[in-house]
């Protein structure tokens, strides 16, 4: 069916986002997957709560290839058998997580190289629609600040980090602007909702009664 993802730093609202389109697409009748990454599958939790653990040392190219591992085992096991039966998957977080947090963040790879590596990892998936809400490093650090503290081993990463992370983020959305959706942050978790829905419904309408390309090279 359709596999809509949503990115962001940390901070940013995207988890909200994807939150409320699960909650309006359920009140319209269809029946949306909803998963998390690092997560929604029980070895992807499992490796989820390795590479949060605050105290841990992680390497870079570990972390890159744990986060990969996480994605591999939840495409296999629960995004492509959903979107094989029809339904509208929703994805917290897919690939261009690990292309701006371990490619530009940790300075692990290139671009170009990360893009292949990501071919492989989810054979081939690439999201129809991608949800990028963007937002000022300073004000999502303030947000993660009023927020509940979670103890997190990436949300505790300097600015530096994060800036980094962010113009990734934008680098990408400049790349692939067709499957890239740029939404402003600061606006009301109202009217970002209604933006990214009135593009849902519009891809609704488009891809009715076609089935997903279950592969393909990375945005092309």
């Amino acid at each position: 069916m359709l596999l809509l993802t949503f990115e962001g730093i940390d901070g940013s609202g995207k988890s909200t986002q994807a939150r409320r389109l699960d909650a309006s697409l359920r009140e319209r009748g269809h029946d949306p997957l909803l998963v998390r990454e690092p997560g929604g599958a029980e070895l992807s939790e499992q490796i989820r709560s390795i590479l949060l653990e605050p105290d841990l040392n992680v390497h870079p190219m570990a972390e890159l290839l744990l986060f990969s591992a996480a994605r591999t085992q939840l495409v296999a096991e629960r995004i492509r058998p959903a979107l094989e039966n029809g339904r509208i998957v929703i994805c917290d977080r897919f690939y261009d997580s690990t292309t701006a947090y371990q490619g530009a963040g940790r300075g692990v790879a290139d671009p170009e190289w990360m893009q292949s590596f990501h071919h492989r990892v989810t054979g081939g998936l690439v999201p129809d629609r991608t949800y990028l809400v963007e937002l000022d490093p300073e004000t999502a650090r303030t947000r993660r600040a009023e927020g509940a503290p979670t103890g997190d081993r990436m949300e505790a990463e300097n600015q530096d980090f994060y800036h980094r992370v962010a113009a990734a983020y934008e680098t990408l959305a400049d790349e692939h602007p067709g499957r890239i959706r740029r939404l402003d942050g600061d606006r009301s978790i109202e009217a970002l909702h209604t933006e990214i829905w009135a593009d849902v419904a519009a891809l609704l309408d488009e891809t009715s009664g076609t089935p997903h390309a279950a592969t393909g090279s990375p945005d092309s």
